[in-house]
């Protein structure tokens, strides 16, 4: 603990740092990190929660990271679990929620390309976003 803090709270606040940088600079694409809770008083952000099913979120992971011990779905349980337990302390809201995000889409069924489609399409149709 430094200053009564402990790491992840020194890290929530420098990565909430950086972030309102790169959104006050220029237009960025921010991954994960609670951005849709630090930016959401900002009108031209679009906040995107992508989301799949386990058998395509497995696949996926033995495909981009390899295996390991855990099974990917063991993998995917735990990393879950890491992200709602931070998102729930540090935004006292539920990862996930479809109410926390401006769009919802499922990158199992349109592809993970369409999403990126219709997430820039949308940036891009938006006068309040640019």
């Amino acid at each position: 603990m430094l200053g009564g803090l402990c790491a992840a709270d020194i890290l929530w606040d420098v990565q909430r740092k950086v972030i309102l940088q790169l959104a006050d600079k220029e237009p960025c694409v921010i991954v994960g990190r609670n951005a849709d809770y630090i930016l959401r008083d900002r009108t031209d952000c679009l906040n995107a929660f992508i989301h799949a099913d386990t058998s395509f979120r497995a696949e996926r992971i033995v495909r981009l990271y390899g295996t390991t011990e855990k099974t990917p779905e063991e993998r995917l349980k735990d990393k879950d679990a890491k992200r709602r337990i931070n998102y729930k302390h540090f935004t006292e809201k539920e990862w996930g929620m479809s109410q926390n995000y401006h769009i919802s889409l499922n990158s199992g069924v349109i592809g993970i390309d369409k999403c990126v489609d219709i997430i820039a399409d949308l940036f891009t149709g938006q006068s309040n976003l640019k």
